[in-house]
């Protein structure tokens, strides 16, 4: 799952080498943090949170057969 959320999300930004994603896990959830560098949050985001949006419904997807809640955050 962290590979495939730093696969949507690279192409998007410009430092690609920035693009970090940590993994939480606790009991019944899956929390992936994605950090980007900040000149590149905008376009993570995207109007309206229309990219994140997208971002989300992807990962949340490919996660659906897994016993447990997924969550992406975006962070600074």
């Amino acid at each position: 799952m962290k590979q495939l959320i730093e696969t949507i999300v690279k192409p998007l930004v410009d430092f690609p080498e920035d693009v970090q994603v940590n993994v939480q896990e606790e009991d019944n959830r899956i929390t992936y943090k994605l950090a980007v560098n900040k000149t590149d949050m905008g376009k993570v985001i995207g109007k309206q949170g229309r990219v994140a949006k997208a971002i989300r419904t992807v990962v949340y997807a490919a996660g659906s057969s897994q016993q447990k809640k997924i969550f992406l955050e975006i962070v600074e």
